[in-house]
């Protein structure tokens, strides 16, 4: 029987509902469901091997094949490694189309030399990154697992990913990548970033993001005897008062942050250079454009000014402003096939939907018009992007669940079995 793929007739909350529950209904399907709760202690064990494996910034290539080899092992024989260090692996169904690609980022936000080593305390897994986003790669080989172990045919395909660059000045080359230079950049049809806890949440829009790191720099001396040589250190100062004086809306939401500065040698010495990094975003790209535009005229002017100020020896301080991270914006409609089926799916487990807006890696699908939205993969999590991250298995059964029942509500299951005895 087949349950329906991604190209129905309507886009309604109706059609969604009756694509889930007759995947629910399934016989093959719920074997496939119950998969998650009887392999319970497996998948933590995977999540824990997957998280031990460190993964900092443009240092994924170890965890990417790792990936790999646990998707060969598992029976995706087209598995491998892409130009950017994306893992992939087809899992094709009847026909390459409609082709959904599912993914979690490689990444963590930590650097080189972070102790990634999983610590368990009570029923719960401790370690940086452990849920953003181990818990969405070990959700991969899971579902992967799932399906081949009970053998679910499917119309369309599935592509499945571990991609790099998500987090950080990463600037989400994966998935960039993905869409626009590698093998399917023209064939997926749509798309699910496995992001994070969780079983209410689906992100259907796309928090756009831009951000800077910017240097100043001069000639530097003694802080007594060159005292009024502009000085670095004083213009960033400058340049944050400026940008925390920004009138910032709650709605929609615009946010600042400067999230490092470096410069700097010691006490008593007018530093010859310092830097910042800053995170400028907003749920309005209007408004982000306005917030973008305020901030670079701060930076301008911040430099200006402690030039003025400071004018000995005709000394003056050179600028730099590079932009490392600029992440679109954009909203897969409500009424799309994968928002309506990821809405009955969450239902159908009892949870009440939430459509909320986030940065992921479906900025770039969603910005490209091609569905798409983020979804938990279960369990409950805190702590996230601090050494002190922590994961609880709890309900991840939950997640899996639903993750597969969007999965193959957009590509359609198909099989020989029907409906369970006295369902139908």
């Amino acid at each position: 029987m087949s349950s329906g793929p991604q190209k129905t007739s309507s886009n309604s909350a109706s059609v969604a509902k009756r694509i889930v529950q007759d995947l629910a209904q399934t016989e093959v399907v719920r074997r496939t469901l119950q998969f998650f709760q009887t392999h319970a202690a497996e998948i933590n064990k995977e999540h824990v091997k997957i998280c031990s494996i460190p993964a900092p910034p443009f240092g994924e290539a170890e965890r990417a094949a790792y990936l790999c080899e646990k998707f060969l092992a598992d029976g995706l024989a087209g598995a491998g490694i892409d130009e950017v260090g994306n893992c992939f692996a087809l899992r094709r169904g009847h026909s390459l189309s409609p082709l959904l690609a599912v993914t979690a980022h490689l990444d963590t936000v930590f650097p080189p030399g972070t102790d990634s080593q999983v610590r368990i305390a009570g029923s719960r897994l401790l370690a940086p990154g452990v849920s953003d986003d181990g818990c969405g790669l070990a959700a991969l080989i899971a579902l992967n697992q799932a399906m081949q172990i009970h053998q679910i045919e499917t119309e369309g395909s599935i592509l499945f990913v571990g991609t790099v660059g998500e987090e950080g000045e990463g600037n989400l080359r994966g998935v960039r990548h993905l869409f626009t230079g590698g093998q399917w950049a023209k064939q997926i049809d749509s798309f699910i970033s496995l992001d994070g806890p969780g079983v209410e949440h689906i992100t259907n829009t796309a928090l756009g993001s831009r951000r800077y790191r910017i240097r100043f720099a001069g000639r530097g001396g003694h802080s007594w005897g060159d005292f009024g040589t502009p000085n670095p250190v004083h213009a960033l100062g400058r340049a944050i008062s400026r940008l925390i004086s920004y009138p910032a809306p709650p709605d929609p939401r615009t946010t600042f942050n400067v999230g490092r500065i470096d410069g700097g040698a010691s006490v008593n010495v007018i530093p010859q250079e310092a830097s910042m990094d800053v995170d400028l975003r907003s749920a309005s790209s209007d408004e982000l454009l306005r917030l973008d535009a305020f901030f670079r005229r701060a930076v301008s002017e911040a430099a200006a000014d402690e030039n003025r100020a400071n004018e000995n020896g005709g000394a003056s301080l050179e600028t730099d402003l590079r932009l490392i991270g600029d992440r679109p914006s954009g909203e897969t409609a409500t009424d799309s096939p994968i928002v309506q089926i990821a809405i009955a799916a969450t239902r159908s487990l009892g949870f009440t939907p939430v459509l909320d807006q986030s940065s992921t890696d479906s900025n770039i699908p969603i910005s490209l018009g091609i569905p798409a939205v983020t979804l938990g993969a279960g369990g409950s999590s805190g702590n996230s992007h601090t050494l002190d991250e922590w994961y609880e298995p709890a309900g991840r059964e939950l997640g899996l669940q639903r993750l597969l029942l969007v999965m193959l509500g957009m590509v359609g299951a198909k099989g020989k079995e029907q409906r369970a005895k006295g369902e139908g």
